[in-house]
């Protein structure tokens, strides 16, 4: 009984000395491992998720987080460049028998006119202005707009709905607080109060 005790400590130890001898032969790193071996099948046995599938047997190395989004400047407001005429307590001249100044009365009928210049007559290929319908054009100290105008002929077939259309034009002009449209006849309109633009437009040139 103790004889084959003997011989199987002995087996076991041989056992154990071939798989180191083993182990130590196929380790180098530039050769392939026996997958039949023992040594390899209880490396195999490992848990994968434990370790980093970069061949090296070490845990892979945390990733850097990724950088922060850039912030986005925000859009710079549009500025106004066109400032407004002064009043005369700003130091506008003053304009007798009228409480705005100069300059007010200055830019107010220069916009006025540019609002009238798009409104067109549609059976003439030209603005009214530049027409010669416009006959008085009168602002008040409340920035209330007066238009006298007329039409081409007393039969016009717009002649319900181009003052309306001077109106909303004309309303539309920053500092305006209003406007009447007056449709006279007196005196009557003839092409020579049209412009030298209008008589091109309508090919009178």
């Amino acid at each position: 009984m103790i004889e084959d005790t003997n011989l199987a400590a002995r087996a076991r130890a041989e056992a154990i000395a071939k798989a180191q001898r083993h182990a130590e032969e196929n380790a180098g790193p530039s050769r392939v491992l026996d997958t039949s071996s023992p040594f390899v099948a209880a490396l195999a046995s490992l848990s994968k998720s434990d370790k980093a599938a970069d061949g090296s047997g070490h845990a892979a190395p945390a990733a850097p987080p990724a950088p922060a989004p850039a912030a986005t400047a925000p859009a710079p407001v549009p500025v106004s460049t066109d400032p407004r005429a002064p009043s005369v307590a700003d130091g506008g001249t003053p304009v007798e028998g009228s409480a705005l100044s100069e300059e007010e009365l200055t830019q107010l009928t220069a916009d006025i006119v540019a609002a009238l210049k798009s409104v067109y007559d549609p059976e003439i290929p030209s603005d009214i202005y530049e027409l010669g319908l416009i006959y008085k054009i009168d602002i008040s100290d409340s920035r209330w707009v007066d238009i006298d105008m007329t039409l081409t002929a007393p039969g016009c077939p717009v002649a319900g709905e181009m003052p309306v259309w001077v109106e909303n034009a004309v309303n539309a002009v920053p500092g305006v607080a209003g406007t009447t449209v007056k449709i006279v006849f007196d005196p009557p309109w003839d092409q020579s109060r049209m412009s030298d633009e209008a008589r091109l437009a309508i090919g009178m040139f």
